[in-house]
């Protein structure tokens, strides 16, 4: 799933790329894409992409009347295709294992950029707006912690004194924004806080590491991510991931065992030691 470090340097790209670009033409391959059935993407050709930002998860593209709000989902990505740079294939053209393109967008300057899903079901939305805040899932995110203004208030009233799991709370998007399954097991392990605690049998030294592994993690990894080619990020965050994802190698920190866990439909790697006073959970 697309987290908000990597959906950063996604539209980073693209502010530096397509910035300027007329969209020359739309080809919509996979119309359960589409969020704005009364204002499909093809109305968009002729438009000029003024710049592109993060919103949680997801991507916006600015034009000069109105954005094209891509809503990533679980499965989505861009690919950005330019047959004279000097890069990959997978940078150049698609190979033949890609995930499929659910929609394209021909740009001036013989740029083509392509929305895609791996999934098996479509995940990915596409949504042509007046202001980003008329797409649901972003008028309802919570505060950020990439930004510079998350406090330790936002993070505590996030929080609050819920009788629900922390990892879940840390994926809530209304509660926490651009936050996933992946960046929250790394969250949860440096905070030495097991997966499964209920937000309001955290003490204080508890919260107070919860919150600083959630503002160092996200923004370490924003940071990390910068300049990394899109079609590498993937790779990199894979690359990066002390617990989760890690499920049988030794913790880096303790050298114990990492454990999987799935509970209530969802599932963490953790250090059962870290973690857990080194009891499995």
């Amino acid at each position: 799933m697309p987290e908000s470090p990597e959906v950063e340097a996604l539209a980073r790209f693209l502010a530096a790329e397509a910035s300027g670009r007329e969209i020359r033409d739309v080809d919509v391959l996979e119309f359960r894409a589409i969020k704005t059935r009364s204002r499909p993407p093809e109305g968009l050709a002729g438009r000029t992409i003024t710049g592109a930002s993060r919103h949680g998860k997801h991507v916006e593209l600015a034009l000069d009347d109105g954005s094209l709000v891509v809503s990533l989902g679980r499965h989505g990505w861009m690919r950005w295709l330019d047959p004279q740079a000097d890069a990959p294939a997978d940078h150049t053209a698609a190979p033949d294992d890609a995930p499929p393109a659910l929609a394209t967008f021909g740009l001036s300057g013989d740029r083509t950029l392509e929305v895609t899903d791996a999934g098996d079901w479509v995940s990915l939305g596409l949504h042509v707006v007046g202001d980003p805040a008329e797409v649901p899932a972003i008028s309802k995110l919570g505060p950020d912690p990439a930004d510079a203004e998350f406090t330790r208030d936002d993070f505590a009233r996030a929080l609050g004194r819920r009788r629900k799991q922390v990892k879940a709370i840390l994926q809530e998007q209304e509660s926490l924004a651009g936050i996933g399954n992946a960046y929250s097991d790394e969250i949860l392990h440096l905070a030495k806080v097991a997966p499964v605690t209920h937000a309001s049998a955290l003490d204080e030294a508890a919260a107070d590491r919860l919150f600083d592994a959630t503002v160092s993690t996200v923004r370490g990894a924003i940071a990390a991510r910068e300049g990394t080619p899109i079609h590498l990020l993937k790779a990199e965050k894979v690359a990066a991931m002390r617990v989760h994802g890690r499920t049988g190698d030794a913790c880096p920190v303790c050298g114990d065992t990492i454990l999987d866990l799935t509970f209530s439909g969802a599932s963490a790697q953790y250090c059962p030691t870290c973690q857990n006073g080194g009891r499995p959970l």
